[in-house]
């Protein structure tokens, strides 16, 4: 369990990184970087079986 919090944690930041680096306007990046940590916070919620 502890693992899958480590590598979805990773991956968030990784995604959230690349968002970072794309060559695209600012509100289009908040947007991205909000649905990505919303996306994240639920898988998060998942592995420590509060859904």
């Amino acid at each position: 369990m502890l693992i899958g919090v480590l590598v979805t944690f990773l991956v968030i930041i990784l995604v959230l990184y690349l968002i970072n680096m794309l060559p695209m306007d600012g509100r289009a990046k908040q947007i991205a970087r909000i649905i990505v940590i919303i996306i994240g916070v639920v898988s998060l919620l998942k592995y420590l079986t509060v859904f």
